[in-house]
């Protein structure tokens, strides 16, 4: 662990994935080595020292190039909760992005919505976690096929233009992972991508041009897969709801996207459908 001014926290570094991963499995999250991993490369993680090696406490920032930064895997172990760690890392990571000149943006749970509206932290819009099972062998919708490798170039930009920022490297990781799993539509209008967790499969995102075309590209991706599948869908999408709850998905847990003191979403939220999770948005 690297030192940093705000002690007795750390800049963790790949050496600390492990350690992150106990701490995640702990608290039941989906999260595997490679999703840490893109936390260590490409943003902040801020450790809090433990036993063991393993942090007793972290919290992640990933910046984007267009004035915001994601916060999440704000996790602190069992043996060391109600000692306001959490919330203690959470405005280091707000700091950190202030003292960047970035706004810090996150997918709140209920519990944590109370600690984020007294920070200044305002809603944009909600989502819902749903759980169900994959339905391997589903045949392939009409209007949508296989995405391949020459089909990143043109979903990074689609993505960018929903999400509000360019982020290739976390498209470029999640379809290097289970290009099975990758759709596009045939226009070239929208697509789906889906990734292994330690637990479920984990759908998103889903960028489309209208609802049909997502329901088609949640299909398809939905065939491809099998067992345990979580996903993050945006409430406002009704058929969506509709198709999750026919195949026979049920609400997990709810999500509230908020930005520090900025109620507009960044992006396109009429063409995001399906997020790629609460950890990267």
């Amino acid at each position: 662990m690297a030192s940093t001014e705000a002690l007795p926290l750390a800049v963790l570094t790949e050496s600390d994935i492990a350690g992150c991963m106990t701490l995640s499995a702990e608290a039941g999250w989906n999260q595997t080595a490679d999703d840490w991993r893109l936390f260590v490369r490409h943003g902040t993680v801020f450790g809090l020292a433990g036993d063991g090696g393993c942090p007793a406490a972290t919290g992640a920032i990933l910046p984007f190039s267009q004035n915001f930064a994601w916060v999440s895997m704000v996790l602190v172990s069992a043996a060391r909760r109600r000692q306001r760690i959490g919330t203690g890392i959470l405005e280091t990571c707000c700091a950190e992005l202030k003292r960047r000149g970035l706004v810090a943006v996150l997918d709140a749970t209920p519990a944590g919505e109370r600690v984020y509206r007294p920070l200044g932290f305002v809603p944009t819009f909600a989502l819902t976690r749903w759980q169900g099972q994959g339905d391997a062998g589903m045949a392939l919708p009409v209007g949508v096929r296989p995405m391949q490798a020459d089909d990143l170039a043109s979903v990074i930009k689609i993505d960018a233009a929903a999400f509000g920022a360019p982020r290739a490297f976390l498209l470029q990781s999640f379809f290097a992972r289970a290009p099975e799993l990758a759709f596009i539509t045939k226009d070239g209008s929208g697509f789906a991508l889906a990734r292994p967790g330690r637990i479920a499969t984990q759908i998103g995102p889903i960028i489309a041009v209208d609802e049909d075309a997502a329901t088609a590209l949640l299909s398809a991706a939905l065939g491809a897969t099998s067992g345990p599948v979580f996903l993050d869908a945006a409430d406002r999408w009704l058929k969506l709801g509709a198709l999750l709850r026919e195949c026979g998905f049920t609400v997990q847990r709810p999500f509230l996207r908020m930005a520090l003191g900025r109620s507009a979403p960044f992006g396109d939220v009429a063409r995001t459908f399906v997020v790629a999770g609460p950890e990267f948005g």
